[in-house]
């Protein structure tokens, strides 16, 4: 009995081993599948806010991004399913795209922050109401 155990134990560690998914000869370097991700993610989160424009211009986003990087859908695919069958990695990957955006939004809203203080120091500088200069008088006792 102990035996039969042992072996169903060992048998079930080895298949939780084994890859579910060969390697595809094609497959988008780690590196850029990041990358490739993150503007994916970009673009999902434009779409949900105006989506009116992208029909209008006849804009596919994704596929400016497949463009951009040399590669198709099925390409993608197949890429995206082999990193997915490595849960650990692909964790990782989605860790280090939440970071890239996460860095990328406070450089945003810093420079949004300086562009904004620009604008008010521009808006004061024309301001219709004029500081009314101090006269020096003249004392009379001097």
């Amino acid at each position: 009995m102990k035996y039969i155990c042992f072996v169903l134990l060992v048998s079930m560690v080895m298949s939780c081993g084994e890859k579910l998914i060969e390697r595809p000869g094609d497959l988008i370097p780690k590196e850029e599948m990041i990358q490739i991700l993150k503007e994916l993610t970009i673009i999902n989160s434009a779409r949900n806010t105006n989506i009116g424009a992208l029909h209008e211009n006849e804009i596919d986003p994704t596929q400016v991004v497949f463009t951009k990087y040399g590669i198709d859908s099925v390409q993608f695919v197949t890429s995206d399913r082999y990193y997915a069958s490595l849960p650990s990695e692909y964790e990782e990957m989605y860790i280090e795209i939440e970071k890239q955006l996460e860095t990328q939004k406070e450089e945003l809203t810093e420079k949004k922050r300086i562009n904004d203080s620009l604008e008010l120091a521009k808006k004061n500088n024309k301001s219709p109401i004029k500081k009314k200069s101090v006269k020096k008088s003249n004392d009379s006792l001097q």
